[in-house]
C-alpha cells in the first residue's frame, strides 16, 4: 500500500484495488486542476473513497462533490457537520458522527472525536489499520492561555484518545497535526500521541508549508520505535 501527501491534512491512500483520499483541500501543484489529485487519481482504476473529518475549509473542498460527474463509482463519507452547515446536501453523502461504523465489505470507517470540529477516521483498508487524526490534537497555546486553558484541553484529548484506545492499541500509519503556530509545545499531542499507541509509521499533517519545523518531530518518533515518515514537498509518495 502507498501514501501520498497532497498538501495540509490532505492525503490519498493507495492499493491494488482502490484509492481513499481523505481532506482534500487543495492539490499538490499550484495551477486549478493540476496535481496529483487531478492529474492521476481522479482516473485511477479502481473504487474511489473520498473522505472529510470535518466542515472547515482547509479540510472539506466542496469541489469534490463535482468529480462524480467524473466517474460513478465515488462512495462520499462525510462528518455530519459538513450536512448540518449546509455545506453538501443530504444525499450526496454517508454522513458519519461519533461513534458510526460504515463498511462497504473492503473499507471499514469508524468516526472518532475530535477536539475541534468533527470526527476523526480509523481506517481498516487492506490488512492495515489507519488513522486520520482531522483536527484531534492537544490544542492548546501555552504562552496565550490560563493554566485552567492548559489542563481543559489536554483533558479533552485524552478523553479522545481513551476512546480510541477502546478499539485499538495499534496502528500502522497515523496522520496527526505537528503544527508550528501552537508555539512552545507544538509537538505535544504528537508526543502524547505515539506514548500511547503502538505506532509503526507516523506522517505529520496540518503544517502548511513549514517543512523543517513537522519533520523536528523524527527525532522524538524514533526514540519511541516509530518509523518517521519525512514529508518535503506536496504530492510525495510513501510506502506503509
Amino acid at each position: 500500500m502507498k501514501g501520498i501527501y497532497i498538501y495540509h491534512s490532505g492525503f490519498a491512500l493507495l492499493d491494488e484495488g482502490g484509492t481513499v483520499i481523505i481532506d482534500y483541500y487543495k492539490d499538490s501543484a499550484d495551477r486549478p486542476l493540476t496535481g496529483v489529485v487531478h492529474g492521476e487519481l481522479l482516473s485511477r482504476p479502481g473504487k474511489l473513497y473520498v473522505l472529510a473529518s470535518h466542515v472547515h475549509a482547509d479540510h472539506f473542498n466542496p469541489e469534490v462533490l463535482t468529480w462524480k460527474e467524473m466517474r460513478s463509482d465515488i462512495q462520499y463519507l462525510f462528518s455530519k457537520d459538513i450536512l448540518e452547515n449546509g455545506k453538501a446536501g443530504l444525499l450526496d453523502a454517508c454522513y458519519l458522527d461519533k461513534g458510526n461504523v460504515w463498511t462497504d465489505g473492503v473499507l471499514e470507517v469508524e468516526a472518532f472525536g475530535s477536539t475541534d470540529a468533527g470526527v476523526s477516521f480509523l481506517l481498516r483498508w487492506d490488512g492495515k489499520t489507519i488513522f486520520h487524526a482531522g483536527d484531534l490534537n492537544n490544542w492548546h497555546w501555552k504562552e496565550e492561555s490560563t493554566e485552567e486553558e492548559v489542563r481543559e484541553a489536554e483533558r479533552a484529548y485524552f478523553d479522545e484518545l481513551d476512546a480510541l484506545a477502546r478499539r485499538t492499541d495499534r496502528m500502522d500509519l497515523v496522520m496527526l497535526p505537528v503544527d508550528p503556530r501552537l508555539g512552545e509545545d507544538y509537538m505535544l499531542g504528537a508526543k502524547q500521541f505515539v506514548d500511547k499507541f503502538r505506532v509503526d509509521r507516523f506522517v505529520p499533517m496540518h503544517f502548511d508549508d513549514a517543512y523543517d519545523k513537522a519533520n523536528a518531530f523524527r527525532e522524538y518518533a524514533e526514540s519511541r520505535g516509530v518509523r518517521f515518515v519525512e514529508l518535503n514537498y506536496k504530492g510525495e509518495g510513501f510506502m506503509i
